[in-house]
């Protein structure tokens, strides 16, 4: 009888770590920003070149109108993308990640630690293990090569 064998590629766990820090910090301006190049202008401009008369949209107006459409499409869909993986985490993890990463205030790892009511090696393993999770379950992990 042959047993089989099969070798797990080996995660970056810096990279890994990095890419979901990343990821929640998007998160976080996809809450308080919007562009301001998104606006339309609001100045009139003048050409010397003929009319085309063609279906595409020349109007800056309209251009503002489909990028700022498009744009919150994205990001309506990058941040229900990052609440659902979010969700799948343990309730004490959730806490953890949500208070420290996707609310409006933020908040520093010392106060949050102090917050939760447990030791600061504590909070550093559950943050790490919150993360590793995290970054399988919105697939962005890193391997070695």
């Amino acid at each position: 009888m042959v047993q089989l064998s099969f070798q797990l590629p080996e995660i970056d766990r810096e990279e890994t770590k990095k890419r979901v820090e990343a990821a929640l910090e998007k998160y976080r301006f996809y809450l308080l920003t919007v562009p301001e190049e998104r606006l339309p202008k609001v100045t009139a401009t003048y050409s010397l070149v003929p009319p085309a008369h063609t279906n595409a949209f020349h109007s800056s107006t309209e251009s503002a109108v489909i990028d700022k459409v498009d744009f919150e499409r994205e990001r309506d869909e990058y941040m229900e993308w990052i609440r659902r993986g979010v969700n799948r985490l343990s309730p004490r993890e959730r806490e953890l990640i949500i208070k420290r990463y996707l609310s409006n205030e933020e908040m520093y790892d010392y106060e949050l630690y102090n917050e939760m009511g447990m030791s600061e090696s504590k909070y550093y393993r559950l943050k790490a293990r919150a993360f590793y999770k995290l970054a399988f379950i919105l697939r962005i992990e890193v391997y070695k090569e």
